[in-house]
């Protein structure tokens, strides 16, 4: 069954069909081909009972932040500050594209979204400048996939709901890879600019009191970054009311720098709209084929066939992420995790692992997904935003950036520490 399914799913998303509706259509096709029982018939529960949860309503907060952060001006002010501190290094404004992600992953939650603010902000500059398209477009796609690491995270959210998992553990074990990743792609970014100087651009140097008042600018990030997880950790609100507060902290720093009018108002609101739709497409659909594979019976012959290959939890696990890299290749991320989790994760828990550790190796493979052809979303929103040369710039200027986190998920393996860390020392 899973070779058709997996073959189905390709199959329709190579047709362009979205992705929403191939999850449902593949729900269809298991149960009237590998089920005896008319599934369908569940169709109305399963809508329900994966959309009525108060931890999904996080979701829409959280990209109506990240919405309101970019169309009132406040990402441009953030890049400009980090350029006057990060443009001396080798590479110049490749280390503001990288550390601009950073900041703005600690309150987008989204990749896409941080790697979209990143690239219309930085792309001009990019060619004012002569820094090479290939690894500056390639800094931003990898930067942006810090979007879904960095707490707070929409994928993390989702994880945690599909698995009963504890959101503010998953936000405190993704901070220290998050922050170890966005340090790494600055250091290979510089590494790569000292063989190649050409590569880097220009490198600047600001006088000293006029980088301390760009600081001014990164203040109001760094107090709502506080101020939603602080609130999490402190015990003060939920994930999801902490989302909610979030909103009103992202008000308040628009109505100061004097970017609320109607306008933005308009298309924070559809922007909103548009992508917690998408998401909750996603979400349902896979609910649903995950309802009927199981009830078909894909979850015992998956697990007949691990437990067939005879390998240890080592060596398990390595399977798990030769089996996410490939998937990484041809599915969307979300899609990816939520067709995957309910199969996946028990046998995983089964072989002694433990699931926060789990959820932040899985988003690490995730982000690589997201930066690897030929489905990997943030190169086409950092394409979008150039407007000029071919997308394969952007893929070959991402690669050693997937490199990167690649080394991080060994990395993970070798030291679940990396990742568990901050949870057992706060819990």
């Amino acid at each position: 069954m899973i070779t058709y399914v997996s073959a189905g799913l390709l199959a329709l998303l190579a047709l362009s069909i979205p992705v929403g509706i191939v999850l449902f259509l593949l729900g269809f096709g298991v149960d009237q081909f590998f089920s005896t029982f008319p599934l369908t018939r569940g169709l109305g529960n399963m809508v329900w009972s994966s959309s009525n949860s108060a931890t999904l309503i996080a979701i829409p907060f959280f990209v109506l932040l990240g919405e309101v952060l970019v169309r009132s001006g406040v990402a441009t002010r953030t890049y400009a500050a980090l350029d006057r501190w990060v443009s001396w290094l080798p590479g110049g404004l490749v280390h503001a594209n990288v550390a601009t992600a950073t900041m703005f992953s600690a309150t987008s939650g989204s990749s896409v979204a941080t790697a979209a603010t990143v690239a219309t902000v930085a792309m001009p500059q990019a060619e004012k400048l002569g820094y090479d398209p290939k690894l500056f477009s390639g800094a931003i796609a990898a930067g942006g996939t810090l979007g879904i690491m960095i707490p707070p995270s929409i994928n993390l959210i989702v994880f945690g709901f599909l698995t009963q998992s504890s959101i503010p553990q998953l936000f405190l074990a993704g901070l220290i890879p998050g922050l170890i990743l966005a340090l790494t792609f600055m250091a290979v970014a510089a590494i790569i600019c000292v063989i190649r100087p050409d590569l880097g651009g220009q490198r600047r140097l600001f006088p000293f009191p006029q980088m301390m008042r760009a600081l001014l600018d990164l203040i109001p990030i760094l107090i709502l970054f506080g101020l939603i997880v602080g609130s999490i950790y402190r015990g003060w609100a939920t994930p999801t009311e902490a989302a909610a507060v979030g909103v009103l902290g992202a008000f308040a720093i628009a109505g100061a720098f004097g970017g609320i009018n109607w306008i933005m108002l308009r298309d924070s609101l559809l922007g909103t709209v548009k992508i917690t739709a998408m998401i909750m497409l996603i979400i349902i659909g896979a609910s649903f084929l995950n309802f009927t594979m199981s009830s078909a019976g894909l979850g015992r012959e998956l697990t007949d066939f691990m437990e067939g290959l005879g390998l240890g939890p080592t060596g398990f696990i390595l399977a798990v992420v030769v089996l996410y890299i490939v998937l990484g290749f041809f599915i969307e991320t979300l899609s990816l995790m939520v067709v995957t989790i309910p199969i996946i994760v028990p046998m995983v828990l089964a072989q002694g692992y433990d699931a926060i550790w789990f959820g932040i190796l899985m988003i690490v493979l995730i982000e690589m997904a997201l930066i690897t052809p030929p489905v990997g979303l943030n190169l086409y929103v950092v394409q979008g935003a150039r407007r000029s040369g071919s997308i394969n710039e952007v893929m070959l200027g991402a690669a050693p950036f997937a490199l990167v986190m690649l080394a991080m998920a060994f990395a993970l393996i070798a030291f679940p520490q990396l990742a568990l860390w901050l949870p057992n020392a706060l819990q």
